[in-house]
């Protein structure tokens, strides 16, 4: 998505915790379960490339286990990344895209959010409530000129599922109507459209980018 927003014109920061970041984008390390670290990435941000006008909250892990096995530091890990670390991010990015009445807020959530899956009510869990989040910025700042949407993507060709085994992968390509997994092109696509002028019209909505896979939910 860096690469993305970076080759249509836009001047881009990425966070990251480890590795790096693509050519002709800002690299800012951060860990979003620390309030402190997003203030200070947001402010050597914002010293060197201007005002955040667009924020694309991408950040998450998963802790996957069968209810009855979650621990409490399983679920508090991927609640305090997924869900409290964007939140965290969304707070610092508002207050100046309230002064702008201005700011595109894109969340990225997942098909688990409105299908559910066993072994991630955690993981499902904080990427629905990203929903609720999305909806209630919406009516807080819309009058501000402020969007926020979700994107929710299916299953997508990454490192993750690459180590999901051919046999896995061909049946879920059997239940995506698409019947492929998506790229990584899809899910940025889609959120270049939420931060263009087209959408500027379009606030509290829920894209899926899954071949079909969620549809009705």
């Amino acid at each position: 998505m860096a690469e993305a927003f970076r080759d249509a014109g836009y001047r881009v920061a990425a966070t990251y915790r480890s590795g790096g970041v693509p050519d002709g984008v800002l690299g800012v390390t951060c860990d979003i379960t620390d309030q402190g670290q997003v203030d200070q990435a947001f402010d050597q941000v914002e010293a060197e490339l201007g005002p955040v006008e667009v924020v694309v909250a991408n950040a998450g892990v998963t802790k996957d286990t069968l209810l009855m096995r979650m621990s409490d530091d399983d679920w508090n890990a991927v609640i305090d990344t997924n869900l409290t670390g964007t939140f965290r991010v969304v707070r610092r990015a508002s207050k100046k895209m309230t002064r702008a009445r201005f700011g595109r807020v894109i969340l990225i959530s997942s098909v688990v959010a409105l299908l559910g899956s066993p072994g991630q009510i955690n993981y499902s869990s904080s990427k629905a409530a990203l929903v609720g989040m999305a909806r209630s910025l919406t009516r807080e700042l819309g009058t501000r000129n402020i969007t926020a949407n979700v994107v929710a993507p299916g299953f997508i060709e990454t490192d993750m599922t690459a180590v999901l085994g051919d046999d896995l992968i061909a049946d879920y390509n059997k239940r995506i109507p698409a019947g492929r997994l998506g790229s990584v092109d899809d899910v940025a696509r889609a959120a270049l459209f939420l931060a263009s002028d087209g959408a500027g019209y379009i606030s509290g909505a829920v894209l899926p980018v899954d071949g079909g896979l969620g549809m009705g939910h």
